[in-house]
């Protein structure tokens, strides 16, 4: 009976483990760490800025779902997120909102209509 039980008990361990998966791991360079690190510090800022209230509305305004345009500047490239933190930061701040919030919402649009996400501009 136990020669019968250790058979099976083998042979289930020998069948699970034709199905064990390898995984690696690989040391990065400090540079690739200060690139990911900055990415996220990007992505941060552009989102609390898109996080706003006003912002937000201005965007529904428009017809831009805010949680779609979140998602969109998660999947920017580096030099998009370079190109839109730059021209985020030469906009007005302060009791100049309304100007600034309608540049981000229409950076936003831009770069939504450019990478193929939205279709604002029709093309006739």
């Amino acid at each position: 009976m136990t020669t019968k039980f250790v058979a099976v008990a083998l042979s289930a361990i020998l069948i699970l483990a034709g199905f064990t998966s390898q995984v690696s791991a690989a040391v990065i360079g400090t540079q690739q760490a200060l690139s990911i690190e900055s990415r996220n510090a990007q992505i941060g800022k552009i989102q609390a800025q898109l996080a706003r209230a006003d912002v937000q509305q201005a965007m529904i305004d428009m017809g831009v779902d805010p949680a779609q345009a979140q998602l969109r500047v998660a999947s920017l490239s580096d030099q998009e997120l370079v190109q839109l933190n730059g021209q985020l930061e030469q906009l007005p701040a302060g009791g100049e909102e309304v100007l600034v919030v309608i540049g981000i919402v229409f950076l936003v649009l831009i770069l939504l209509e450019i990478t193929g996400v939205i279709d604002i501009f029709k093309k006739n």
